[in-house]
């Protein structure tokens, strides 16, 4: 009995956890809707509400502004916003903070988040998976001798916390895995190990 409670409890958990955190994003999706004029809402037009139409107007929103962006018209009033809200004292550090990370996160030619690695920490005789993030810069990089890179070390089982830091190029390990993987191998605390590959073995960066 106990194996198979235990058993059940290995299915039912997971999908549980994934149904929570779906029906979360769709319900705070949802609540775009308010956003719309009272004549172009699904209550007012059908009567009832419609789950998960705030994720379908949320993906033409993201889209539209993209396609809008993408041309010499929308490139101008995209500067003209940005130059309104770096007027703003609060508005302006806020956002310009946010903006710088989402373009290095998220820039098809950046290496943030692109690398998997070993490291050591938090201290000599222990090691943790890490995420190349970039390079030292600012007045920092004056200050440290050799090459540097810049890591994240996100905690467990919650990635989206963790430690900043600069280590030396020689002592971090690029991995063979995938960021997904890493992803998966922080999450379960080391529960889902990432498959083996015949062949491969960790390398120092060389990039």
């Amino acid at each position: 009995m106990r194996r198979y409670f235990i058993t059940g409890l290995l299915i039912w958990i997971p999908l549980s956890i994934t149904f929570m955190v779906l029906a979360w994003i769709v319900g705070t999706l949802d609540q775009i809707i308010d956003w719309l004029p009272n004549g172009l809402q699904p209550r007012h037009l059908l009567g009832f509400n419609i789950p998960g139409a705030g994720v379908v107007v949320a993906l033409l929103l993201v889209l539209s502004t993209g396609l809008i962006a993408a041309n010499v018209i929308g490139q101008k009033l995209v500067m003209f916003w940005e130059g309104l809200l770096s007027r703003i004292p609060v508005v302006k550090s806020l956002y310009n903070g946010v903006k710088q990370v989402s373009d290095t996160l998220f820039s098809s030619s950046g290496q943030a988040f692109r690398k998997a690695l070993l490291v050591r920490y938090p201290h000599q005789d222990s090691w943790t998976i890490a995420f190349l993030t970039g390079k030292p810069g600012g007045d920092a990089a004056n200050h440290l001798d050799g090459e540097y890179v810049s890591v994240y070390v996100p905690t467990t089982p919650n990635p989206t916390s963790g430690f900043f830091l600069m280590m030396a190029k020689a002592n971090v390990i690029e991995l063979d895995m995938s960021v997904d993987e890493a992803l998966k191998y922080i999450i379960s605390m080391g529960v889902v190990a990432p498959p083996a590959r015949n062949g491969s073995s960790s390398i120092l960066l060389n990039q």
